[in-house]
């Protein structure tokens, strides 16, 4: 079959199941790439989460020999939620990011992905495919500008024109020599909004991200979360939307098609205080479906502590001093005692004058002492 011909048919079987954009690139090195990369790297930008073989990130024949093109995907997904429920006094609600409604992305994209190369092999019995979503060697964003599905913008995500920046992102690396898209210039312009308004400065000049500052990379640490951040994050249990949510070019996008991402509300936006003693069991049950929930729900009682500190919300004292006093987790015990004495009772001052004379974790320890510093508001 010509390769010309078939590659329109793959474009028009990849719309018929669900892709909203794709397109084509050489598996030529991102040797561009390359010099970012090493940077992030001595800066100690990273995450943690990406692969740390620069190479591997650069070269996709090390991923498939006989690499010639790869075929980039996007499918989008809501940036607005139907029947967002209000959180009030009492009542307190987190937030998981829109990255994180409706079901894993990751799931979406690998059986789009898994459509295509079953159609390509199909086609082209001789053809070599290898996928892959987020947690590839490659860069998802990298492949996609080179592709023309968008450009690489100062938030650090891809735009399209179609979808804004309200886009997943997946790959694939074939054997076939498919003609190249042409990559889009970049769009942004003058505009610094996002990294103006980054709550935490996470974003720094010419698209670069320092992920260690990233509230989207912070929600979704075990540890106990730096002072500096706890105040931040506000009510965010999952991910950061900030820096899409004041860009320009997402005016009026709001993506309602794809409907496996549609936000079921109390998912979504649920409320805090059942996640605090939510048990393994119910977490998996409740959430177990959403990208937000890959690593466990420790992460999230974290947050959940710390955006009712937040909201300064009194009534939840007595359920924090229960966390304080019998979590069997020191991050948990710890965050609790911060965030008791961030919203100031006496009720709480007096649990952690209490816990201090209990509490054997020299970490638990130092928070409580950060939470007696507060002053007794209530």
């Amino acid at each position: 079959m010509n390769v010309n011909q078939f590659q329109q048919e793959l474009i028009e079987y990849a719309h018929s199941i669900g892709i909203d954009k794709i397109g084509f690139s050489s598996a030529d090195p991102f040797r561009e790439l390359k010099n970012r990369l090493k940077r992030q790297q001595e800066l100690g930008y990273q995450s943690g989460f990406e692969e740390s073989d620069i190479e591997k990130r650069i070269t996709p024949t090390l991923l498939l020999n006989e690499a010639e093109s790869i075929i980039s995907i996007a499918i989008a997904y809501p940036s607005r939620m139907e029947d967002a429920p209000l959180g009030k006094k009492g009542a307190r609600r987190g937030i998981f990011a829109r990255a994180s409604w409706g079901l894993d992305y990751h799931t979406v994209l690998r059986d789009r992905l898994g459509k295509l190369e079953q159609y390509i092999k199909e086609t082209l019995t001789d053809a070599q495919t290898r996928s892959m979503v987020d947690t590839g060697e490659l860069s998802d964003r990298a492949v996609a500008q080179r592709a023309g599905i968008g450009w690489s913008a100062k938030n650090c995500s891809v735009i399209t024109p179609e979808f804004g920046s309200y886009v997943y992102l997946g790959e694939i690396i074939t054997n076939i020599p498919f003609a190249p898209d042409t990559p889009m210039e970049d769009e942004c312009g003058d505009c610094r909004l996002c990294l103006d308004v980054c709550p935490t400065g996470a974003l720094i000049e010419g698209g670069q991200l320092n992920a260690q500052r990233c509230i989207a990379f912070l929600t979704q640490t075990k540890t106990t979360l730096p002072e500096e951040f706890r105040t931040k994050i506000g009510n965010r249990l999952y991910g950061c939307d900030t820096c899409q949510t004041v860009c320009p070019k997402n005016k009026g996008k709001l993506n309602t098609h794809q409907l496996e991402f549609k936000a079921d509300p109390e998912i979504a936006k649920p409320l805090l205080v059942p996640l605090l003693t939510i048990s393994n069991r119910e977490f998996k049950e409740k959430y177990g479906h959403v990208s937000g929930s890959w690593r466990g729900k420790k992460p999230i009682q974290r947050n959940a502590i710390l955006a009712l500190a937040h909201f300064k919300e009194v009534s939840t004292v007595p359920d924090l001093i229960g966390l304080l006093m019998k979590d069997e987790r020191p991050v948990i015990r710890g965050t609790a005692a911060w965030a008791i004495g961030k919203i100031g009772t006496s009720e709480g001052k007096q649990a952690l004058e209490k816990a201090l004379e209990l509490e054997k974790d020299q970490e638990v320890i130092d928070e409580i002492h950060k939470g007696l510093a507060f002053e007794t508001i209530y």
